[in-house]
């Protein structure tokens, strides 16, 4: 059973700079895609950023495009995303995702789901 456990979320002023972490247990993550999707109160769950197996492929929704940088780290079995330039906006609960059977991206969710880490930017 494949476990994704988030941390890193935090109260931060707007402009500031946070780095999530999202850890994996219970499969071959460097067989893993591996995507980040955000929900902000009273809004629909919507896709930030994901990564391919291997790294060398990413991709960002235009919200956050230029502000956000998805990374991994395959020995760690664990994946990262850089917010920079903190916006109220990107106030939030942050989730994993992951899958080893598709190609994740924009409109694509894996099975497997962690449980979040609450990110709340303060202007």
């Amino acid at each position: 059973q494949v476990q994704l456990v988030e941390s890193g979320g935090r109260s931060v002023q707007a402009g500031g700079s946070l780095r999530l972490s999202c850890a994996a247990s219970g499969g071959a993550f460097g067989s893993f895609d591996m995507a980040w999707h955000r929900q902000a109160p009273g809004k629909e769950r919507e896709f930030v950023a994901a990564i391919n197996w291997s790294g060398d492929t990413a991709y960002y929704a235009d919200a956050v495009k230029g502000r956000v940088t998805i990374s991994r780290d395959n020995a760690k079995s664990t994946v990262y995303l850089q917010i920079n330039s903190l916006k109220p906006e990107d106030t939030a609960i942050y989730y994993c995702n992951a899958d080893s059977d598709y190609n994740l991206g924009p409109g694509v969710l894996g099975r497997y789901w962690g449980q979040g880490t609450q990110v709340i930017v303060s202007s």
